[in-house]
């Protein structure tokens, strides 16, 4: 075999190996495009996307980023005291990737109505499709548990717990 019939391979993956950024936009005609080279043309609005292994970028252990996909965690909370307190220190003691909502919110009342039946409890723990109304340590490490959730924390130390939420109406993080 000839030296040069194995340079081939290696040099068509050279290209790929520099690709950290990533270019999305949508020309006049709405039509998508993803480049890695910024558009040549004026457009109104592109996205542009950095990735990569670069310093400062840690990714979550396995099983959490799989927890985390099939099962997302949201915490719905409201002015009740030391349950509040607690649901949120035992999510973020176990190192648990939640979104925390405001009950008070009145479209997030409307939501846990439908997803209790009726009635809304604070604290309220949905992991994927599982409900778990009010804070019972027992009944919440189970929910996580079913939901192969770690029982420790296993996020990389510059990486808090809570993430913030998909509403405005969310309370602020701390």
């Amino acid at each position: 075999m000839k030296p040069w019939t194995l340079l081939i391979p290696l040099l068509s993956v050279v290209p790929i190996a520099g690709a950290d950024e990533l270019y999305r936009w949508v020309d006049e005609k709405g039509q998508v495009t993803y480049s890695d080279l910024p558009p040549l043309v004026s457009v109104d609005t592109t996205e542009q996307k950095r990735f990569g292994d670069k310093p400062g970028t840690q990714q979550l252990p396995y099983s959490l980023q799989a927890a985390t996909r099939n099962f997302p965690v949201t915490l719905y909370l409201s002015d009740c005291g030391s349950a509040c307190e607690q649901a949120g220190k035992l999510l973020q003691k176990r190192g648990v990737p939640f979104s925390q909502k405001n009950a008070k919110d009145p479209q997030v009342a409307a939501e846990m109505i439908k997803l209790t039946e009726g009635k809304v409890f604070v604290p309220l723990l949905v992991v994927g499709s599982n409900v778990v109304k009010g804070f019972e340590e027992g009944a919440w490490h189970s929910a996580l548990d079913v939901a192969g959730y770690p029982k420790s924390n296993m996020l990389p130390a510059n990486v808090a717990a809570k993430r913030p939420s998909d509403t405005k109406s969310s309370t602020p993080e701390q």
